[in-house]
């Protein structure tokens, strides 16, 4: 960021009196300008005991499966946006049911909220971030070409609840593997 969205004047990098990290600061009028992150809501639409995937269309991953999910806009809960996202990227008119997956993906900044659904009808086809859009059975799902952790842990989830007759609530927190360190290696003199 480098102006402020307040008065158009330069912003700063430091940390704010009475915070303890790092934020955008304008240096005209002091608005402190947060970046926070990102919600992503989607759903695991089952219908007939089949999953509904989406292969995607834009990057990132591109070409690969996925449930249809985005990013929550604002003035809507996160189960309309996920009903919202449905409709726009598999052109599928969805009942939300309850909350099932919450994942927090921290080093890329965000949480991705996942919805059981069902189709109100099944007539689906891809919307413009889609390639294709298929029901997919558990033994047919592609694992291979899922696009993101976050639907790989929730489609294994869904698919063990299923099968053990009782959907709970699952979470869990992805964190990025630190860079491995270079050891420098010591080949004597020569």
């Amino acid at each position: 960021m480098k102006f402020c969205t307040q008065c158009g004047n330069a912003v700063e990098e430091r940390i704010p009196d009475g915070d303890d990290r790092h934020r955008y600061v304008c240096s005209s009028c002091g608005t402190v300008h947060y970046s926070n992150p990102n919600i992503v809501v989607g759903c695991v639409v089952e219908h007939e005991s089949r999953i509904l995937l989406c292969k995607r269309a834009i990057n990132p991953r591109s070409g690969f499966w996925t449930l249809p999910a985005g990013f929550l806009e604002h003035a809507e809960t996160t189960a309309e946006g996920a009903a919202r996202e449905t409709w726009e990227e598999a052109l599928a008119r969805v009942d939300i049911h309850d909350l099932f997956s919450l994942i927090s993906v921290p080093h890329i900044g965000q949480v991705h909220m996942f919805y059981r659904a069902s189709l109100q009808t099944p007539e689906f086809r891809p919307g413009p971030e889609s390639l294709e859009v298929a029901l997919f059975a558990e033994e047919d799902i592609p694992w291979d070409d899922i696009a993101f952790p976050t639907v790989g842990h929730t489609l294994r989830w869904y698919l063990d609840d299923r099968r053990n007759g009782n959907f709970g609530m699952h979470t869990r927190d992805i964190v990025a593997k630190p860079p491995k360190k270079l050891v420098p290696h010591n080949f004597g003199s020569r």
